[in-house]
Parts: structure tokens; C-alpha cells; sequence
């Protein structure tokens, strides 16, 4: 399972680390100690980062941009079939799905709580392992 810096966690959420240390404080995602350094694990981040994005789009201001065809985020969700699959991405307030095969999921190493980029061309999604 992997785990996440607070900064590495701000980053995937898409703010400050300043916002993510206070939202950490106010106990909306459990983070534990590591010597100095505050970590949360990837599934806890992968649930806020769905959360944190269906507020974010009940807000009227949400934003509504991406940085080109890349989109960072952490995964969310993995369906395996016999010979395909279904990852979901959370990237900021996007939510990014991708139909591969199960090779592909297996050999990346994608599992929810996962960082990875999904990188979009026309209507089809790479998913890239970080």
C-alpha cells in the first residue's frame, strides 16, 4: 500500500500544503507519524479525494480547467474483468476513467490509493503508473 507525504498529498488534492495540513487538523482524512513526517495511506487519500471533489463540484465556482492532457491524481477505483478493465482517477475535481486490460492494470500496479496520470488523446485514456 502506499502512502503519501502531506505535501504529495496537497498536490494530488490539487491546494496548498498549508489547506491540506489544516484538513488533515480538522480530522478530515487520518494521517499517522512517520519520524518527522506526516503520511496518510493511499486508500484514506483516494475516499477524501473523491469527497473533496464532489464538494468541489457542488460549488458554483469549481474550475473547470486542466494543464493539457495530463491529468496527476491518485486512483480510486479498479474493476477487473477475465481480460479487461476499469480504473477511475481522481485529478483535482476530475474524475477520469480509463478501459484497459488487465495486463496493462497488473503490470502498472495499479490499486486504489495509487498516484498516477491519465493522459488523454482524442477520446482515449493512457494511464501512466508515477
Amino acid at each position: 500500500m502506499e502512502s503519501y507525504t502531506i505535501g504529495q498529498a496537497a498536490r494530488l488534492l490539487g491546494v496548498s500544503v498549508d489547506t491540506a495540513r489544516r484538513w488533515a487538523d480538522a480530522e478530515r482524512f487520518p494521517t499517522r507519524r512517520e519520524g518527522a513526517r506526516r503520511m496518510v495511506d493511499g486508500p484514506d487519500l483516494a475516499a477524501f479525494c473523491v469527497q473533496a471533489a464532489q464538494e468541489a463540484g457542488e460549488s458554483e465556482d469549481a474550475p473547470y480547467t486542466s494543464a493539457r492532457n495530463a491529468f496527476p491524481g491518485i486512483v480510486t477505483a479498479v474493476k477487473l474483468g477475465t481480460v479487461d478493465a476499469q480504473v477511475e482517477i481522481q485529478a483535482g475535481p476530475h474524475r477520469v476513467v480509463s478501459l484497459l486490460t488487465r495486463e496493462a492494470v497488473e503490470e502498472l500496479g495499479l490499486e486504489v490509493g495509487a498516484q498516477a496520470v491519465a493522459r488523454v488523446k482524442s477520446t482515449s485514456v493512457f494511464i501512466d503508473r508515477v
